[in-house]
């Protein structure tokens, strides 16, 4: 068998057997072999998704949301990591993943950054960085009792959270945290003033909720929900405890909220959503299931290896968003993957622009290396 320039084994395979065969040549629909009909089974499969690209690629267009990708809070949390491992060399310990990114994770592993889920697991005395989503007060014990030196990379916008948490637990009030268990900014949270905190997900969550008549009550949230997730929640406490307070300004995100408003100002434009982010970033799910309640396919990835070509059948606009933890690096390398094999175009849509920076922690001011 001979392979023409520019061609795969595969593609030679095809064009082999179609001479071979006295039937239809291939014309982006399908295949017939008289003699082998394991080869023929493939072959459709094949040429069925051929046609899917021919056709996309008449017309498909990449819709890229903008804001998209990092926040204020990520991009501090890794230009953090990425000091520490410039002025202290790789020898570093991160209290849980940085941030909720199996690029960004990977990317500082193969560096030689530890990533630990117990101060324990760090030597005595070495660096341990606390992650964007926080830590409650028991790690901080933890990490002082094995006399570890701490960087707190925490979001600003999560500490908020901590400190209105602090402030309602002192002042005698019950805190209704409105947030995902697991999720290690909720773990956080609630470690500031675990006999203080209630957490819930849903409005019949509240329904299940009791208290004294005369119990002081407030509301939290979790900073990376989505705003009609939780403002569903919101209205249920509010009409069974009218005399919830809650902060002057609500604790989900800028960033959340504004990669979520322009998935949804975009979306009808789209046949297809594809999210770049990671499986445990609740920010990146939220966006996916945006799209999902909207009547459309949406898929959370973390890059272009988890593509697959039947998402595109018939598919002529393709919206592309990434969660607040997911480089754009990844975005590009999809979008060029789109270019190379549909030529797809590629438009921009700006829905908001934002300027918010975090500065590094005053720790990194201070720390010197040993």
């Amino acid at each position: 068998m001979s392979v023409l320039s520019g061609e795969s084994l595969t593609e030679a395979a095809v064009r082999g057997s179609a001479i071979k065969s006295q039937d239809t040549p291939f014309r982006g629909v399908r295949l017939s072999f008289e003699s082998d009909s394991t080869a023929r089974g493939f072959d459709r499969s094949r040429a069925a998704l051929a046609a899917a690209k021919e056709k996309a690629s008449q017309s498909m267009r990449i819709l890229l949301a903008s804001p998209r990708g990092f926040c204020a809070g990520v991009n501090m949390a890794i230009d953090c990591l990425d000091e520490c491992v410039r002025r202290f060399g790789p020898n570093i310990y991160v209290y849980h993943e940085i941030v909720h990114n199996r690029y960004v994770v990977d990317r500082f592993t193969s560096m030689g950054v530890t990533f630990v889920d117990d101060p324990s697991e760090a030597p005595e005395g070495a660096i341990l960085l606390y992650s964007a989503h926080g830590v409650s007060p028991e790690v901080r014990r933890a990490a002082r009792g094995r006399k570890l030196r701490t960087i707190d990379a925490t979001c600003p916008l999560v500490t908020k959270v901590h400190l209105e948490a602090i402030r309602y637990s002192d002042a005698g009030y019950h805190i209704v945290l409105i947030g995902h268990e697991g999720h290690d900014e909720v773990i956080g949270t609630m470690g500031e003033a675990p006999e203080s905190i209630t957490l819930v997900e849903t409005a019949a969550d509240v329904d299940r909720l009791e208290f004294p008549k005369d119990a002081k009550l407030a509301y939290l949230t979790q900073t990376t929900l989505s705003v009609e997730e939780a403002g569903v929640v919101i209205r249920r406490l509010e009409e069974r405890f009218p005399g919830i307070e809650h902060p002057p300004k609500e604790d989900i995100c800028y960033a959340t909220t504004n990669r979520q408003s322009a998935v949804r100002d975009l979306i009808d434009q789209a046949d297809l959503l594809l999210v770049l982010g990671s499986q445990n970033s609740s920010n990146s799910r939220r966006l996916q299931e945006i799209g999902s309640v909207e009547g459309k396919r949406a898929y959370l990835i973390d890059g272009r290896a988890e593509l697959r070509p039947e998402w595109f059948e018939g598919v002529e606009t393709v919206l592309i968003t990434a969660g607040a933890s997911a480089p754009e690096v990844v975005v590009q390398d999809v979008i060029e993957h789109l270019r190379q094999n549909y030529g797809a175009t590629l438009s921009e849509a700006v829905t908001r622009d934002e300027h918010v920076t975090f500065p590094l922690p005053k720790e990194l001011r201070v720390l010197h290396p040993t």
